[in-house]
């Protein structure tokens, strides 16, 4: 799922403004499907946002994100051609990376 996060990052004054949009199903555990067996609970846990070697933001998200999040953050400290990370990791194991340079 590396590939699912759309993310952007842009200097505004003196922050840099990250926007990132992740694919995910944010499964809560208490829906069934068509044949009523419970689908399981798929969310993501853990969104870090990282600039350079440094986690600028770091969060702690439950089922109660809805799907295909989106996550919008400012820091101080960027620069033109910085490069900006967003990471996460779901209740299920799986990560997801997206990266791009400051513009």
């Amino acid at each position: 799922m590396a590939s699912r996060i759309r993310i952007r990052a842009q200097l505004k004054g003196d922050y840099c403004e990250v926007k990132a949009l992740m694919r995910h199903p944010m499964e809560t555990g208490m829906r069934k499907d068509q044949t009523g067996a419970s689908i399981p609970a798929n969310f993501i846990e853990d969104v870090q946002v990282v600039h350079g070697d440094t986690v600028v933001m770091q969060a702690y998200w439950g089922a109660a994100v809805s799907a295909n999040p989106f996550l919008g953050v400012r820091f101080k400290g960027g620069t033109q051609g910085d490069v900006v990370k967003v990471i996460w990791r779901d209740n299920q194991g799986a990560t997801g990376t997206g990266e791009t340079t400051i513009r």
